[in-house]
């Protein structure tokens, strides 16, 4: 008598979602290295301005993944948090809610790149009405991944070393010519937005359940990490730190909108919910 493998116990959607995940990881490098596509610019999600931009990637980018740690992270927490959701609330309840929290983090994200994009322009708008090093520095600070080049820092270091050259001032004209391309161009992949959402379910539905962090040795109940995740991640959306590529506003999407159906299924279906 055979035993059951493990991987088939695994309820039929988290199961199909991994799957669907690591078929798309594989291709997108394969895709990559025979020089066929670049799966992750096709799938992934651009703001509508963009001209890379297609409807289609409010769900495809969250099927892409950046890297294998970040494809293995998103798989171990789908499976850690969406088995136990599947469970409880069967695969047509579970489906409808990882889409919902899957759009609403991409509705988050463009919302907030609206805001940032608008800035930028503004940003450009006010350089090229009156150029200068001043003005140069005020712009730059909207991408601070760029102003963080060494190429950049070295160009804002001499320029301030000779403000009134005006060599610099017709390089800063071309450098402000491509941040909003930048900005448009920059594609997000990842099912972390998902993820949180069902995060923010288990701290809803088990709030006592306990479970460990990476870097704390002890348990904690959910509802605990659940806060702590929430704040972190607002903490550096805020921060907009350089070298900061994790789009956590898009996490915390997926929690809004994740707290948002929760609380519509408590109140419309209380027989069967929670």
């Amino acid at each position: 008598m055979q035993s059951a493998s493990p991987f088939s116990s695994l309820p039929t959607i988290v199961k199909n979602l991994l799957i669907i995940n690591g078929l798309f990881f594989f291709a997108a490098f394969v895709f990559q290295d025979r020089n066929w596509a670049n799966l992750n610019q096709i799938l992934g999600l651009y703001y509508p301005e963009s001209n890379y931009f297609k409807p289609f990637q409010l769900v495809s980018y969250a099927f892409m993944h950046a890297s294998i740690n970040h494809l293995v992270y998103n798989m171990f927490s789908l499976w850690m948090f969406g088995t136990i959701l599947e469970h409880f609330w069967g695969p047509k309840r579970f489906l409808t809610f990882y889409m919902i929290t899957t759009l609403g983090a991409a509705v988050t994200y463009l919302t907030i790149n609206y805001f940032e994009v608008q800035a930028i322009q503004s940003a450009i708008e006010t350089f090229n009405t009156s150029p200068g090093y001043d003005e140069f520095l005020k712009l730059m600070k909207t991408d601070p991944d760029l102003l963080a080049t060494d190429q950049i820092s070295s160009f804002v270091y001499q320029w301030s070393q000779d403000i009134t050259n005006p060599k610099f001032l017709d390089f800063a004209k071309e450098i402000s010519g491509v941040l909003i391309q930048r900005k448009l161009n920059i594609p997000m992949v990842g099912a972390s937005g998902a993820v949180f959402g069902l995060l923010l379910a288990n701290g809803m539905l088990f709030p006592n359940r306990e479970v460990f962090l990476f870097f704390i040795p002890i348990p904690i109940k959910i509802k605990y990490m659940v806060v702590f995740l929430g704040v972190m991640e607002l903490w550096e959306g805020l921060g907009n730190n350089p070298g900061d590529q994790v789009a956590h506003f898009a996490h915390l999407g997926g929690m809004l909108f994740g707290f948002i159906a929760i609380k519509y299924w408590n109140k419309t279906d209380r027989v069967n919910f929670f």
